[in-house]
């Protein structure tokens, strides 16, 4: 992806959040942008996490889900209270852009930094961008262990011979 069409995803989420809040904003025309990938839209406000939403595969075009994953990490992230117009201007907007999750037969096959990775076991679910691992330094022990967590398992299970896991990788870019 070209530095301008980072350019112009990035400024189409924050239109699409100023615009939610009733600030000033721009109209952007992304039709373009109709391929269809899965993608997340991640919110930092004083390097902190503020929101994040995502979804590992599409079925609208890539424009169209950055502008509802951008307002959905602003405002229904449950982990957040929904963005205020005077936090606005504090937010940094990083979006990933994901390849195809493809299963993985064993856990040396995924390389901590390099590759996000999804975990299954029954209705049990959860995901880690690739990026993860550099931003809270953890191990790659650490980093299953946190990935069971957030599926609401307990932290051995990424053990267990019925677990499943896919690995993705992601163009990540963000604005200033």
């Amino acid at each position: 992806m070209s530095d301008e069409e980072k350019k112009t995803l990035l400024s189409l989420a924050r239109n699409a959040i100023a615009k939610s809040l009733g600030l000033p904003y721009q109209n952007i025309d992304a039709s373009n942008y109709d391929e269809r990938k899965g993608a997340f839209v991640t919110l930092h406000k004083d390097n902190k996490l503020r929101g994040c939403i995502g979804y590992l595969l599409s079925t609208k075009p890539l424009y169209k889900q950055i502008e509802d994953l951008a307002i959905e990490s602003a405002f229904y992230d449950p982990r957040f209270l929904p963005l205020e117009k005077d936090e606005f201007p504090f937010i940094k907007i990083e979006i990933s852009i994901m390849s195809e999750p493809k299963k993985i037969n064993d856990l040396s096959e995924f390389v901590l930094s390099r590759d996000g990775i999804i975990l299954r076991l029954n209705s049990y679910h959860s995901v880690f961008l690739p990026q993860v691992a550099d931003e809270t330094h953890w191990s790659k022990e650490e980093l299953l262990q946190a990935l069971c967590k957030k599926a609401g398992l307990p932290l051995d299970s990424y053990k267990r011979d019925d677990v499943e896991f896919m690995t993705f990788n992601a163009e990540v870019f963000h604005d200033l």
